[in-house]
């Protein structure tokens, strides 16, 4: 128990390592999704059930050094949980539509979704550079889901980037409802482990009201899966929510590139999905539209605090 809590004070004292560390967790989740080789709404299912019993046992330990939560706090984050299951069952139809690499890019276009929404529910006008940086994003989306030039994996290029965006906009969603309503909690795991349980039940509500959720499954989706909830459900996020309020808004939103290039790299080697110069080139477009939004909203954040910085938090 020492050595776990020197590590853990180690990796707090390095902020940069534990964001990098985390959004390599996160970049295999969509690899991992595929080689798990289930339904959409299973592989979501599964992996938010297989990691509660890891994060309630790290939330009880959070409890007990920091004290309980309110309870309307926890009803909020599993509030927020059931939009998280849309969004993970979503990416999951993504993946399948697109590839590995090409869902995980149009999953991160959740910054975009943050700022559109900010604007409309809350009245957060954004910076100008924001509204410019919307046609190059959308045009590197065509060209990264494979429409124009051919694509490198997936069934339908055209649905998958409809997939993405739903993605994108439901995590949105997670994250606005996330930090409107759970004030200032220092409690990640916790906050986690209400999301995640909420985020199950509504995977598995979708999968019962339009199908595809299956409970017999092979052992060898079960490995696959349980290391899904495991390294990026469990650990990577858990590394990233806990680094990114300490670190820099401009460094904090380079590191968000990290995990669409991961994946694509990933999917690439283990997957053999390799990308057109086109997709590559739409890629590049989209992850630099991401960055710039990124840096923009931390500038703003810097001036006008808000009650948490999940916004700037990488999804799937």
């Amino acid at each position: 128990m020492t050595a776990n809590r020197g590590a853990a004070a180690r990796l707090a004292d390095r902020p940069v390592l534990t964001a990098v560390l985390g959004a390599a967790c996160i970049s295999c989740s969509a690899v991992l999704v595929t080689l798990a080789g289930v339904s959409p709404a299973t592989s979501a299912a599964f992996r938010c059930a297989l990691a509660l019993p890891f994060l309630a046992v790290l939330a009880a330990a959070e409890r007990r050094r920091l004290g309980p939560r309110l309870l309307k706090v926890r009803a909020s984050a599993a509030l927020a949980g059931l939009l998280l299951g849309v969004d993970l069952v979503l990416w999951n139809h993504a993946i399948v539509d697109v590839g590995a690499g090409v869902a995980t890019v149009l999953a991160n276009l959740q910054v975009l979704f943050v700022g559109v929404f900010a604007w409309v529910a809350m009245g957060e006008r954004p910076d100008r550079r924001y509204l410019g940086v919307l046609p190059p994003v959308l045009a590197g989306v065509v060209l990264v889901s494979g429409l124009i030039g051919g694509h490198a994996a997936g069934l339908n290029p055209v649905a998958g980037i409809g997939f993405g965006f739903g993605t994108s906009a439901a995590y949105a969603c997670f994250l606005l409802l996330l930090r409107t309503t759970a004030g200032t909690t220092r409690h990640v795991a916790g906050q986690l482990t209400d999301a995640t349980a909420g985020a199950l039940v509504g995977s598995v509500l979708l999968g019962l009201v339009f199908g595809g959720l299956q409970l017999d499954i092979s052992w060898h989706a079960l490995f696959w899966l349980l290391a899904l909830a495991v390294l990026c459900q469990t650990g990577g996020w858990l590394l990233i929510t806990s680094s990114l309020p300490k670190l820099p808004a401009a460094v904090s939103s380079l590191l968000l590139l990290l995990q669409p290039a991961g994946a694509m790299v990933l999917a690439d080697v283990i997957l053999r999905e390799r990308p057109t110069l086109v997709q590559v080139g739409g890629a590049l477009l989209v992850c630099l539209g991401v960055l710039a939004v990124a840096r923009t909203a931390g500038r703003q954040r810097q001036r006008q605090p808000a009650p948490a910085q999940a916004c700037t938090q990488n999804s799937t």
